[in-house]
């Protein structure tokens, strides 16, 4: 037999370095920028009311991410509300503002984008009638004992009685009476309202400029922190007329619900659901038409002899 001869090397064998492929700190400036690029795109991208945030400011403090927002139609919530009118509707009346306002934050109806454009009236001359809008609101006990009157609902209409607002508000401060014989008002209906600040500036854009007419108006302008133009204010419980044509004393603040009955025949506030919002501001505007055109006149002359 022939020698088999082994020919061994005793030593490690060192494994095959790969090719360097940059500095560390080269490779997390490259991402930290695509990062940046692809953040800047989406902002871009998003659309413009998204990037103005209508909203009430964020607090501080949180981790800066976004809510996710439940799609349309879906969700028990969403489902428990759907197809109900507010308490003491009659006419499927439903708060349609508030999906406006939600989804967008700064969107208004239609209607009252349509009511801001009007004509030029010459100086001397009564309002024009797009220049006119109703409110009413339905409020809740807060503070001590539920002392406090705050916003819980607001509705606007237009001369035409057309809609413009009509929203659920959440109250900055805890609700202690709801008030729901009067106002309506259920625990329900605060779980999708619109927070007072939102609310708050989304109506005063309506009221901007316009002459507004209520029923006790003061009380409304209370409850939504806001003074408006005594020269741009109608209220339906201070005008002696009214009350001359439906044979009450002219120095007494009768109730929308007698003067709807006396002058338009019609009955409001009726039921233990509580009042609706919407009909007792249209309801107010009618009122008002009835004595329009004299207290339009009377206002006129005693700003003329104010002048003089």
């Amino acid at each position: 037999m022939s020698d088999l001869i082994l020919n061994v090397t005793f030593g490690v064998v060192e494994p095959a370095r790969r090719a360097p492929t940059g500095n560390r700190k080269h490779k997390k400036f490259v991402r930290r920028r695509r990062l940046e690029r692809k953040r800047a795109l989406e902002r871009k991208q998003r659309p413009a009311a998204l990037q103005l945030g209508g909203g009430c400011p964020r607090k501080r403090g949180g981790t800066g991410r976004r809510k996710r927002r439940p799609e349309a139609g879906g969700g028990e919530e969403h489902k428990e509300h759907e197809g109900k009118d507010p308490p003491g509707s009659s006419g499927g009346i439903e708060p349609s503002a508030c999906s406006t306002t939600q989804e967008t934050g700064t969107k208004r109806t239609q209607g009252a984008k349509k009511a801001a454009k009007g004509p030029v009236r010459a100086p001397g001359l009564p309002p024009a009638p797009s220049k006119f809008v109703a409110i009413d609101c339905e409020m809740v006990g807060t503070g001590p004992g539920g002392s406090t009157s705050s916003l819980a609902r607001c509705s606007i209409v237009s001369y035409e009685g057309d809609v413009l607002y009509d929203c659920y508000v959440r109250p900055a401060e805890p609700i202690v009476d709801y008030r729901t014989r009067w106002s309506g008002i259920r625990r329900k209906h605060m779980v999708n309202a619109v927070p007072f600040c939102k609310a708050q500036r989304e109506i005063l854009k309506i009221l901007s400029g316009k002459v507004v007419v209520g029923h006790a108006v003061h009380n409304d302008f209370k409850a939504l922190k806001y003074s408006h133009p005594k020269g741009l204010t109608r209220d339906t419980s201070k005008i002696p007329l009214l009350n001359r044509k439906g044979g009450f004393p002219e120095n007494v603040a009768i109730s929308l619900k007698r003067l709807a009955k006396e002058l338009l025949h019609k009955d409001i506030q009726v039921g233990k659901s509580g009042h609706c919002s919407v009909e007792d501001a249209r309801t107010t505007m009618e009122l008002y038409k009835v004595v329009e055109a004299e207290w339009e006149q009377h206002l006129m002359k005693e700003q003329h002899s104010k002048q003089e």
